[in-house]
């Protein structure tokens, strides 16, 4: 997508003031359409007053020549203020994602008063002011000053210096025009001298802007209840891009600076920013309104996408670490709940923790962390004041959740980014993973430490691997470290906070960690810390301290530097597959394919991976090898016919691959698994069942080899091992019904037969010690499928809890039922009862006001097997206010039920044009695909085709036609599929 234009002309100030006073009338309109447009395509709220836009070159200024205006300044003419477009001005530093290198800044003095007010939650259009002095000292000559801002109207504008210590005299820079570069975010200062290199200058402006709502951008506001009031808080989010938004500045990580902040706030808000209060004031406005004046102390030198305010009417729990305040804010009911009390108990062991590995103290003499209502389940690192989602506080009903290992998690991560991110900088965006990535990392290493216990591996693969290596392919156009070249717009920062950068960038530390020892890692990170402190770092930074570690000692040997092993990993696309043929102990690698395809004459991959081979021979480890070519030949990783030689690639998942063996290498873990499965550790085991699977999901391997590793799952009792069987041989869209019945029948026999020890151990956990689960965090993430699973299979126990379980909570409500298997409950409590059972669950939902419970429900009531019940319930849906249709399509939810599919299509001949008006007119293209999951023939398609086409416009019956066909060649080549697993079962059974 390229680069939006903006106006390009220039006028004088008074036609300019004229211009941005009639923009002013359109400030509501302009910030709404701002919000539809998205990043790039905002429009300022006064165009001719606005304060600019990301990052630019470093050309030199006296490569570029004339002023856009394309005339030379003139000394007696006051400055102008225009924003250009590309077709208006000549290209230059403005044209760049870069800033140039013209000006350093040093420090910052920032006032912001925001003018929220308690009595007036609800005012047309929240605004801020502010002003701002910047120091910056200037490294080249240059009569030219870009700095970022956007959303922002600027006056007062002076440039002050050369400033000279001891001289009370400090002249002034006359500023001859005022321009903006929308494209990129800068505003762009013509002075009528050029500053000299050297001497250092301050730059004084004011501002003012607006604070968008619905946004988590710049300065937002969220309201909330609490103590049964209606009320409203600010807060800020900078990272990666926002601060512009907040204040001109130079915004780009390298940039790091002081902050001096204030914050003008009324007198019944707490005013929270990343250093502690140095004292306060009070100021009157114009209309003798009291406001509160907060001042912080100095921060360290830090960049802007850290700088963080609150203003809130918030209580606190807090305690002392090692001296230094932690306090948790949020709403005040959730205070006085104890919501805090967990996340406050961890964070500051983990601060501690963290302290003592890297042997650097965190650097700020507090810590605040802030709950906010909304912020769309993320957190943020800021230093010395993090903030978070409040549904990160633990509520009395999580006990039986994963909660509390997510609220650790993502407190660890945070505050891994105390030392990665904030003390330590990345120079630039393109290697944010070194923030994020060892933010990920680090999360497990602190998780170990507060329980010994927990299962890191497994846990590892559950939470990074799994998703990254289904996401991550070579024909991906996504690297982990990314050249700055190829960045040419802003919006393609955020696309930077994906999978890659936090996933695949902890699987790269973890398995650069894995062929080093610990000791000889850490030391790598603290010279890192120590040397990059209150500064930046590149990728090369990193694994030069790493080679400097390497170099000193020599127990651990490379087969060449870290810097080629690690960036054969971060630049390129994809992931190998290791192959080993386990008769001759020829290993090879070959580039990861989606669906790899027998001629690959148009799949190019030129490069191969220096990639380290932990294994495990007849289950002893063996010394680390390195395959640094495309095959090399490893004798001692043959196997013999004995029954008791065999070999696995990949200890503990340690490495970023997939691992393939020949027939003889599968052969030999089969008949491992049969004989004796507990010789194979449960990683290994979780590793076999989710490489075989996705090897012959994308013709590595037959599907049979991947089936035959599950003949032993009789003896496996490892929930997590299953978990992994069952999302493979029946993935969350499998519905039994006509077009699978004969597969469905045989998984049936073939499964049941194997579930039943599992089966056995969790539903005697769930009618006699179900707080047993709260501690066991792989069974609360594997339960649901495993209870979906069985209950889908119709074994009868199953079937006989779930309504005892709904029969209980339904007579006695303050009987919860269990949480991880609760979607599964209410399911089968609607599927296996009549209206009694549906007419009480709509009843919870009417008077239920949690979000996720509410989606719960929705779904649930979809699972009734009456006709009647659900053309009922669409009818509901569509003619009562009952059902948010922000949330959740209910025709939707009941079209991709076993029976609904075919109720929904009779409801909708009727009743097309309601559900149209209820959910929009693409809500009924969606459904023509939920409707149609199953075709397989092109006669099936017309006959889709004409039921639709009167309820569809042409453009979406062409666009469906096509999305069609994808359906049907997708369901042809699983039919394939389905009918080797069936003849596999047939034979197995």
């Amino acid at each position: 997508m390229g680069p939006c234009s903006s106006s390009g002309f220039y006028v004088s100030r008074s036609v300019a003031l004229l211009l941005a006073g009639l923009a002013a009338v359109f400030l509501l309109a302009l910030a709404v359409l701002a919000a539809l447009y998205g990043h790039r395509a905002r429009v300022a709220p006064s165009e001719f007053h606005n304060c600019g836009v990301p990052d630019a070159g470093p050309s030199s200024p006296d490569e570029l020549g004339e002023s856009p205006s394309g005339r030379k300044p003139d000394p007696t003419r006051e400055p102008a203020v225009a924003a250009t477009s590309d077709t208006w001005r000549p290209s230059g530093p403005w044209d760049q994602q870069r800033l140039p290198p013209w000006l350093v800044p040093l420090h910052y003095e920032l006032e912001l008063w925001p003018r929220l007010r308690p009595d007036e939650l609800s005012p047309p259009a929240l605004s801020f002011t502010g002003r701002i002095n910047i120091t910056v000292r200037c490294t080249v000559a240059t009569a030219r000053l870009l700095l970022h801002s956007v959303f922002l109207d600027c006056d007062n504008i002076e440039v002050r210096g050369p400033l000279e210590t001891g001289n009370a005299t400090v002249g002034r820079v006359p500023v001859d025009n005022l321009w903006f570069a929308m494209d990129m975010h800068y505003m762009v200062l013509e002075l009528r001298e050029a500053l000299q290199p050297g001497s250092l200058y301050e730059l004084q402006l004011s501002f003012s802007g607006p604070v968008f709502p619905g946004t988590r951008e710049g300065l937002f506001l969220n309201f909330y209840t609490d103590q049964g009031e209606r009320r409203a808080l600010l807060a800020s989010q900078m990272e990666p891009t926002f601060a512009r938004n907040v204040f001109p500045c130079f915004d780009e990580p390298a940039l790091k600076a002081t902050f001096n902040i204030t914050i003008i706030h009324h007198p019944s808000y707490v005013a929270l920013s990343n250093m502690p209060k140095l004292g306060q004031s009070e100021k009157e406005d114009a209309n003798g309104n009291k406001w509160t004046v907060t001042a912080f102390y100095t921060t360290p030198p830090m960049p802007t996408y850290l700088v963080a305010f609150a203003v809130c009417d918030y209580d606190h729990v807090n305690r002392t670490e090692r001296g230094k305040e932690i306090r948790i804010w949020a709403r005040k009911d959730a205070i006085a709940n104890g919501n805090a009390d967990f996340a406050l108990n961890i964070t500051g062991p983990i601060f501690s923790f963290l302290e003592d590995l890297f042997n650097i103290s965190y650097p700020l003499p507090k810590t605040d962390i802030i709950a906010l209502p909304t912020f769309d389940n993320r957190a943020m690192e800021n230093w010395g004041l993090l903030m978070f989602d409040e549904s990160l506080l633990l509520q009395p009903d999580d006990q039986l959740t994963d909660k509390k290992i997510v609220i650790s998690h993502v407190v660890s991560h945070e505050i891994g980014h105390q030392w990665f991110g904030n003390l330590v900088t990345m120079r630039w965006w393109n290697n944010i993973w070194l923030n994020e990535g060892f933010a990920s990392y680090f999360e497990f290493l602190v998780m170990n430490y507060i329980n010994p216990k927990f299962p890191g591996n497994e846990v590892f693969f559950f939470n990074v691997l799994y998703d990254i290596l289904r996401e991550d392919h070579s024909l991906v156009s996504r690297a982990v470290s990314m050249k700055v070249e190829n960045f040419t717009e802003t919006n393609e920062i955020n696309e930077l906070f994906d999978l890659f950068t936090y996933n695949k960038g902890a699987s790269m530390i973890r398995m650069l960690s894995s062929f080093l020892n610990e000791n000889l890692f850490i030391s790598a990170l603290k010279s890192y810390l120590e040397t990059f402190s209150y500064s930046n770092a590149e990728q090369d930074d990193l694994w030069r301290h790493f080679q400097m570690v390497i170099d000193d000692q020599s127990k651990i040997v490379l087969p060449t530097t870290v810097k080629s092993i690690m960036d054969s990993w971060t630049y390129q696309n994809g992931f190998p597959i290791i192959t080993l043929n386990a008769s001759t102990g020829v290993m090879k690698q070959e580039p990861f394919y989606l669906e790899k395809v027998k001629n690959h004459t148009l799949l190019t991959h030129n490069g191969t991976w220096i990639v380290p081979i932990l294994w495990m021979k007849n289950g002893t480890t063996q010394s680390l090898v390195w395959l640094d070519k495309s095959s090399k030949l490893f004798p001692e990783m043959q196997v013999s016919d004995s029954d008791h030689d065999w070999v696995i690639l990949n200890l503990n998942m340690s490495g970023y691959y997939r691992v393939n063996y020949d027939k003889l290498g599968w052969k030999k873990l089969n008949q491992l698994l049969e004989k004796d499965p507990k010789a194979i550790p449960v990683i290994h085991r979780l590793q076999l069942i989710d490489d075989a699977f996705s090897l012959s999901k994308n013709n590595y391997i037959e599907i049979e080899t991947a089936l035959d590793l599950t003949k032993y799952l009789a003896e496996e009792d490892e929930i997590i091992v299953w978990h992994a069987v069952l999302v493979n041989l029946l993935p969350g869209n499998f519905v039994p019904d006509v077009s699978n019945y004969d597969i469905y029948t045989l998984l049936k026999k073939y499964l049941l037969k194997r579930l039943t020890l599992i089966w056995n151990i969790y539903s005697t956990i769930i009618r006699e010690n179900v707080a047993a689960l709260q501690d066991d965090y792989l069974a609360l993430i594997s339960l649901e499928k495993l209870f979906e699973t069985v209950c889908l299979l119709g074994l009868e126990d199953c079937l006989q809890l779930s309504r005892e379980l709904f029969k209980n909570w339904m007579n006695h409500p303050e009987n919860e039922i269990p949480y991880p298997i609760k979607a599964v409950i209410l399911c089968y409590g609607i599927a296996l009862g009549s209206d009694k059972e549906w007419d009480f669950l709509l009843n919870i939902y009417t008077n239920n006001t949690k979000k996720e419970e509410k989606f719960q429900l929705v779904y649930a009531m979809s699972c009734s097997k009456h006709p009647w019940i659900l053309n009922r319930y669409m009818e509901y849906a569509i003619t009562t206010s009952l059902f948010d249709f922000n949330e959740t399509n209910v025709i939707d939810v009941v079209a991709a039920s076993e029976v609904g599919r075919y109720v929904a299509k009779d409801f909708l001949v009727n009743n097309w044009q309601a559900v149209s008006e209820r959910y929009g007119t693409q809500s009924l293209v969606t459904l023509m695909y939920i409707i149609g999951r199953t075709i397989s023939t092109d006669l099936q398609i017309m006959e889709l085709q004409q039921f639709f086409s009167p309820m569809l416009e042409e453009h979406q019956r062409l666009t469906a036609h096509a999305k069609l066909q994808a359906i049907k060649n997708e369901n042809l080549k699983n039919k394939n599929q389905s009918a080797r697993i069936a003849a596999w079962l047939r034979k197995n059974t």
